[in-house]
């Protein structure tokens, strides 16, 4: 299962420099999650201060 950011986000770019497959990048508002290259492997969830990242 594929972690997502959702609508919490702040932008500030925490969780992309912790992805070990750069499954995420800067969208529209708020960073987001590539489903099909996601790993659930949590990095991103552990290190956002706005707990947008979570398992979908």
């Amino acid at each position: 299962m594929a972690y997502v950011i959702d609508d919490k986000c702040i932008s500030c770019g925490a969780c992309a420099g912790e992805c070990p497959v750069g499954a995420i990048s800067e969208g529209d508002g708020k960073y987001q999650i590539d489903a099909g290259s996601c790993v659930d492997c949590g990095s991103c969830a552990g290190v956002c201060p706005m707990e947008a990242a979570h398992a979908e």
